[in-house]
């Protein structure tokens, strides 16, 4: 029969039969995502702590530093370095203009000429007057003034000779050579500047020991011996300690500040220590000194009064939220006594979004 003729309530049932499948799938819950870690970024605790003590905030700089001028005054013509260049011992930095002290060289010459004939003249009239004075022509007054004529002659000449050394002397200082091997940190000098005797226009530094310079105050004065040991933390590079040592501390204070200088040599600087570097330095307190973690400040999450960080579990990657206790802040970064052990992964931002026990992912190079 053709559908055409079929009856109205036979095709209903057809399409509903057809149509069943397909509201039975539409019925069907859709597949939950699963939800993936959240993503961390965190921060491995140092295995070289800081040592907590006194700390002081100073500058790195070399062991040995020179700050060079020229001997003479003058108008510099050259300047053949740049700040960082290496420099060899000898090597030539700045030049002055040398035209008036050749010209006092060269009149130098000239009266060491004319002495040295003065001298010759002198000196024949002297072993003439000498000759016939032996043979008793001349009284001994004549022979004295012959005498007496060719030593002024002969003083002179020396002293003609030593202006000509000094001046040949001073014309060479007008050329300021390197005295030392070493790299030129500051350079204080331009093409035309006129600068007096002595004013230091370049500083050259030795590579190698380096050191820290900080200010100690006459409180804590009495803590501060040499030899003693600190621990020297660079702002630029906060996850790393370097070892230091007390080399001198200066007996006067400063008119100013009143503090007195303190120098700690850097024990095991590397290439990442460069002068001029800030650097936190944490002298050895005694008996009372102690071994603390430095952290972000954003890692701490505050649960009340109680400081606490995140640490990330290894095994299963879940974060435990671990009590900590607090030193004191420093810019971006809190001293921690207690609570935490080097090697850990902590949670260094986001920490107020965790829970206990969410599973998480670490970044790629977080932890450092």
């Amino acid at each position: 029969m053709p559908v055409a003729h079929l009856p109205v309530s036979v095709l209903r049932a057809v399409f509903v039969v057809l149509s069943l499948p397909v509201i039975l799938g539409a019925c069907k819950p859709e597949a939950k995502p699963v939800p993936q870690p959240r993503a961390v970024n965190v921060v491995k605790v140092g295995e070289a702590d800081t040592l907590f003590g006194n700390r002081y905030s100073g500058d790195v700089r070399a062991r040995y530093e020179t700050a060079l001028g020229f001997r003479v005054g003058g108008k510099i013509t050259e300047r053949l370095v740049e700040v960082g260049d290496t420099v060899r011992k000898g090597q030539v930095l700045l030049r002055l203009d040398p035209v008036d002290r050749k010209l006092s060289v060269d009149a130098a010459g000239q009266q060491v000429a004319a002495a040295e004939s003065n001298h010759r003249q002198a000196k024949a009239e002297f072993q003439r007057f000498e000759g016939l004075y032996r043979q008793g022509f001349i009284s001994a007054a004549e022979f004295d003034r012959r005498k007496s004529a060719f030593e002024v002659a002969a003083a002179q000449l020396a002293q003609a000779r030593s202006q000509w050394t000094f001046d040949r002397n001073q014309a060479d200082y007008t050329t300021l050579r390197a005295d030392h091997d070493g790299v030129v940190t500051v350079l204080q000098a331009e093409v035309g500047q006129v600068v007096d005797t002595g004013t230091p226009v370049v500083r050259v530094v030795r590579p190698g020991e380096k050191e820290v310079a900080i200010a100690v105050p006459e409180s804590r004065l009495a803590d501060v011996r040499r030899g003693s040991e600190a621990d020297i933390v660079l702002w630029a590079d906060p996850s790393k300690s370097y070892k230091g040592r007390v080399r001198e501390i200066a007996p006067n204070a400063d008119q100013v500040t009143r503090t007195y200088t303190a120098k700690v040599t850097m024990l095991d600087a590397d290439d990442r220590v460069q002068w001029g570097m800030t650097a936190t330095v944490a002298l050895s307190g005694g008996a009372a000194a102690a071994r603390a973690i430095r952290l972000p400040s954003s890692a701490i999450y505050q649960k009340g009064d109680q400081a606490a960080v995140w640490v990330v579990d290894p095994a299963n990657g879940q974060v435990n939220l671990r009590p900590v206790k607090l030193d004191r802040f420093a810019d971006e970064y809190v001293t921690i006594l207690d609570g935490v052990r080097p090697g850990e992964n902590v949670v260094r931002a986001g920490v107020h979004k965790l829970f206990a026990g969410e599973k998480v992912r670490v970044l790629a190079g977080a932890a450092r």
